[in-house]
């Protein structure tokens, strides 16, 4: 199915937050023409050690959207990540806004659910958030014209939001000279994950890019924006027309060689409830660690 495009005429603001535990960059998008705004994939930070949570990268999301007067409309999951903790309820507390994520996050919820023992009150139907986005679903910011796209590959549910002239891809791209995400996580495909990228590259090529993650390759500073053209022409896995076989026999070689991200576990069981913590039969926030299931 063709995407719908949205107006490049549309340039919303876009604020970043880096959270340096997970690499992950949070964003705050506002419409210029009123006082609303959407956030993107929120932190909450976990000391694993410790067993300790804390809300650093959110309430500095919390404040900035509160010093400007604005109206949060969407908290928004580009898909469940499995390196850090969703900030996304304790936004909703502060500030109001819905919680959405892809209609995927069932086949994630299924899985994960069964990995971690969830049990039966562990409802697998997506219920722990408030808007399930189908593909090319159009939704509004404001007066900014939205819509989401999804791009599995790295996990089932993963979707690319472009808001205006605005693209967010989760962790369907990295920086150009980042290339992609792995593929190897439980419902991950690298061959999928081509045929979503290739279908964000046919976005315009002045679309503003936004990315998830960071790390710096080679030394640089850290860096979240590019453009659909630039990632045409340069990134390292996908640009210049490598193609489909190429990339997955990369992919999957490189993926080979990866460890598993350092939050995985708590990361799963969180966010695959919409970043609520699970809890014992006394009402205790815990966590599971299952021995050789991932």
């Amino acid at each position: 199915m063709e995407h719908p495009i949205a107006s490049l005429d549309q340039k919303p603001d876009v604020t970043a937050f880096f959270d340096a535990q997970s690499n992950t960059i949070s964003y705050v998008i506002k419409d210029p023409a009123s006082t609303s705004c959407a956030v993107i994939d929120a932190v909450m930070q976990f000391d694993y050690a410790a067993a300790r949570l804390s809300f650093d990268t959110a309430d500095q999301i919390i404040a900035f959207i509160t010093e400007r007067g604005l109206r949060l409309e969407w908290i928004i999951e580009t898909h469940v990540h499995a390196d850090h903790l969703s900030g996304a309820p304790y936004i909703q507390k502060k500030l109001g806004g819905k919680i959405g994520i892809g209609e995927h996050i069932l086949t994630v919820q299924e899985t994960f659910g069964k990995i971690f023992n969830a049990g039966t009150e562990f409802q697998r139907d997506g219920t722990q958030f408030d808007c399930l986005f189908t593909d090319n679903q159009v939704y509004n910011v404001g007066k900014m014209t939205c819509f989401a796209m999804h791009t599995p590959g790295h996990t089932p549910a993963c979707m690319v939001h472009v808001i205006g002239d605005a693209v967010f891809t989760g962790d369907t791209l990295f920086m150009p000279d980042g290339g992609s995400a792995r593929a190897d996580f439980p419902g991950g495909d690298a061959g999928e994950l081509f045929d979503s990228i290739e279908r964000v590259l046919a976005l315009p090529e002045e679309m503003r890019l936004f990315v998830c993650h960071d790390y710096g390759p080679n030394g640089r500073a850290i860096r979240w924006e590019t453009t659909i053209g630039a990632q045409k022409k340069a990134n390292i896995h996908v640009g210049e027309g490598a193609s489909r076989e190429e990339f997955v026999s990369m992919r999957e070689a490189r993926d080979a060689t990866l460890g598993m991200p350092k939050l995985i576990i708590p990361s799963l069981q969180v966010n695959m409830r919409a970043g609520e913590v699970p809890k014992d039969k006394d009402g205790n926030m815990t966590l599971t660690v299952p021995i050789d299931a991932l």
